[in-house]
């Protein structure tokens, strides 16, 4: 089984990477299901119901998030209807929303689970490595991949580490940089840091470099713009053995002006 999982997607250009390049991709490695993190798909921060049901369009089957969840508040007028959509599931306990789901895939149940790092991320979020245990305890499902939402790769790998032999895979989002250590851990965890940003390719995580450059010289809160021009496609391709639900083979997919598709 080929597991497709789409980092960061990150406004308009994210979105038009996806609609140009997730069915070329799909073809090219047989891909049989693909999973995204939407968090940054309406304007670079959160997700309104058009641009979800735009990626379910697409063909991606579940949608993870990260700290921009609520930050547009047209979510709070569908959320409960978003039956594709996942949320992390240590976020505080008043906001709404579901922080695992299982989907079928051919004869295999997959669980895909999105959590919310420590480290430089919101404060008010439960510690997720508390949060996991009873999930774990309690799941039945043949394949669980989790999106670690977080912003230093320490969280991340020792989050991998703590899950290893328990679930098939721990991907990381949020820093929109991809990370060039994928591996598979010793208890056959398949393992990555960071997967990307699908969005734009000139940019510092998807602004225009000069209002972040602006911000460091003057030391004041400037406003964000997008970045414009040409976009990129980042993502991580998992290969599950189906007779041991494991992962054998981790493989990033990067699409970009550099990296042209092939």
């Amino acid at each position: 089984m080929k597991i497709l999982f789409i980092g960061d997607i990150f406004g308009e250009i994210g979105r038009k990477m996806v609609a140009t390049y997730l069915p070329l991709v799909k073809e090219k490695y047989q891909v049989d299901v693909v999973f995204a993190n939407g968090e940054n798909t309406t304007h670079g921060k959160g997700l309104i119901k058009k641009h979800y049901e735009e990626l379910l369009n697409d063909g991606i089957a579940l949608i993870t998030m990260g700290n921009h969840t609520y930050s547009k508040r047209e979510i709070f007028d569908y959320i409960d209807e978003a039956s594709h959509l996942i949320v992390p599931l240590n976020r505080p306990k008043a906001l709404p929303g579901v922080g695992s789901r299982v989907i079928v895939c051919g004869d295999k149940r997959i669980r895909v689970t999105n959590l919310l790092g420590l480290t430089f991320m919101d404060p008010k979020s439960a510690n997720p490595f508390e949060v996991i245990e009873p999930l774990l305890e309690e799941d039945t499902s043949d394949i669980h991949i989790i999106d670690f939402h977080g912003e230093t790769t320490s969280d991340k790998a020792a989050f991998g580490y703590f899950v290893d032999g328990r679930v098939t895979a721990v991907v990381g989002t949020h820093t929109h940089v991809p990370t060039a250590d994928e591996h598979i851990l010793p208890k056959g965890t398949a393992f990555q840091s960071d997967i990307g940003m699908t969005g734009p390719y000139v940019s510092v995580i998807g602004c225009q470099a000069e209002t972040i450059i602006e911000r460091n010289l003057k030391g004041i809160m400037t406003p964000f713009a997008l970045a414009k021009g040409e976009g990129q496609f980042l993502a991580t391709l998992l290969t599950i053995d189906e007779s041991t639900n494991q992962c054998t083979h981790i493989e990033r997919i990067q699409i970009d002006p550099q990296h042209p598709f092939k």
